[in-house]
Formats: C-alpha cells, sequence, structure tokens
C-alpha cells in the first residue's frame, strides 16, 4: 500500500512568523492555491484557533456545480510552528461533514530571516464510499510546489496580500 500524502518542502526567505501570518489570513489563499481553484474567502477573519472554520469560495470544472464552497476546520494551530485544516461541506441544517482529507504547513525557523516550510495534503482517513468517486490525490505534487512558491512570493511582499506588490523572493529547494 502507498502512503496516502503528498508533502513538498521549501525554504523561504522570511522569518517564521512572517509565513505563519500569510497562511493565518484567508485572504491570500487564492493566491497561495497551486491548484487554481481556490477562488475568495467567505470568512476573512485571521485565523486564530482551532476549531474555528473558515469558508471559501471555490471553481473545479469537474464539480457538479462547477462553483461551490468550502468550509475549513482549523484543526493545527500553533504559531508560528504549524497551522492545518480539514476541508468540509457545511449542510442546509448547518452541519459540516468533512471529507477526510487535511492540509497542513509546519514550519521550521531556519535563522532570523529563514523558514522551512513544509507542505502537506493527507488524505488517509477518507472513507471507501469517498474513494468510489474521488480520486486521490485529486493533483500532482508539482500543485503544492506551486502552492510553495506562491507563498514565499507573498511573505517577501510589503503587504503580503494578493493585492499587495510582489516581492522578488527566490525560493531555494
Amino acid at each position: 500500500m502507498c502512503e496516502e500524502k503528498l508533502s513538498v518542502t521549501l525554504t523561504v526567505a522570511e522569518p517564521a512568523a512572517r509565513v505563519f501570518a500569510v497562511l493565518a489570513d484567508p485572504a491570500t489563499h487564492a493566491a497561495i492555491d497551486g491548484t487554481g481553484w481556490v477562488r475568495e474567502p467567505v470568512d476573512r477573519a485571521p485565523l486564530t484557533e482551532v476549531g474555528q472554520v473558515f469558508r471559501m469560495r471555490m471553481y473545479h470544472p469537474r464539480h457538479p456545480d462547477g462553483h461551490y464552497a468550502v468550509a475549513n476546520e482549523v484543526d493545527v494551530l500553533e504559531p508560528p510552528r504549524a497551522i492545518g485544516w480539514r476541508p468540509g461541506q457545511e449542510k442546509d441544517d448547518g452541519r459540516l461533514e468533512f471529507g477526510g482529507w487535511t492540509w497542513r504547513y509546519d514550519l521550521a525557523s531556519r535563522g532570523p530571516a529563514e523558514t522551512e516550510v513544509t507542505l502537506t495534503y493527507d488524505w488517509s482517513v477518507v472513507p471507501q464510499a469517498v474513494r468510489e468517486y474521488l480520486h486521490f490525490p485529486p493533483f500532482g505534487p508539482e500543485h503544492l510546489t506551486h502552492s510553495l512558491d506562491h507563498l514565499a512570493e507573498l511573505a517577501a511582499s510589503p503587504a503580503g496580500t494578493p493585492g499587495g506588490q510582489r516581492g522578488s523572493a527566490r525560493p531555494r529547494r
């Protein structure tokens, strides 16, 4: 049986606190996303606690509705070392239902202005019923690499937001 997660690591030329702040801001997630599926935040409050739910508008050409929303629940929050969430759907009655996959960023300071960031997409607890209609992983590792490249650019920009001026960060692998 193969491992049921993808991980990619990149060294970013910014302090861990700066990188973490970009990740904790849902307004940056569309610009970070390496798949092109994340569109914009519904909830713009910074991520500050485990259990917090933040919703994002999404688009995928093979999704039955094309445009849809996900409700992400923060399941890891250890500033400035780790942040992660599990995507789900909000049902008509307000209940959240999760598919079993997670996104997690682990940050390791490599000095005052350098951070090693590992992005992990884990689908190890996806139920068999979901696996019957969704293929895992739904993308290759290059999408995670693109996400980390985008994160490095945002962390280096003065504003650190999608509308902010982009810096000239040259991430090292």
